[in-house]
């Protein structure tokens, strides 16, 4: 059985700086900086994670900072801009639009920036004597990219510009 010519092979060099002994010390140093960390928390037996602090167990959960969502809107018939606080939780009035914020949460700041609001936005409009509630967005609201998710109203335009505590500091 005649067969073709015989491939060539060529010999394997290694590389300086390839080689995988420096491979293997890096995961080897990396797996006991894994494992110190891991001794370094004491576990009670049975226990799987490490318990929190005594501190921040003993802090009630009433402590924490109430957030609030600081909004800007636009009244495209008067060209006024309003900046406004909304609490989470709590409705607040904008002309005709009634702004619930349900969550608020902006990154620390050694992260990318990245503050973000869940609106709840509904318009009451009063139709002879019955006053009416219709909601015109629902979502998410991006203070770095307000276009990216806006509410699309005739009259009112309504963007989110931070998120911070109820006493005026951001948030950790």
């Amino acid at each position: 059985m005649p067969s073709g010519p015989p491939i060539p092979t060529l010999p394997l060099k290694r590389r300086r700086g390839s080689d995988t002994s420096s491979v293997r010390s890096i995961f080897i140093g990396f797996a006991l900086s894994i494992c110190a960390l891991l001794l370094a928390v004491p576990l009670a037996p049975g226990q799987t994670t490490p318990a929190p602090p005594a501190a921040a167990a003993a802090a009630p959960a009433a402590a924490a900072p109430q957030m609030v969502a600081v909004l800007q809107g636009l009244d495209k018939t008067t060209a006024r801009v309003t900046t406004f606080d909304a609490p989470v939780g709590r409705s607040v009035r904008f002309g005709t639009l009634i702004i619930t914020v349900r969550a608020c949460n902006k990154e620390p700041p050694e992260e990318p920036p990245n503050t973000t609001a869940f609106l709840q936005i509904d318009d009451t409009r009063s139709e002879g004597s019955a006053a009416s509630a219709e909601r015109v967005f629902s979502g998410w609201m991006f203070a770095e990219s307000p276009s990216l998710s806006a509410l699309q109203h005739p009259v009112y335009d309504v963007t989110l510009l931070d998120c911070k505590t109820a006493t005026g500091s951001s948030p950790k």
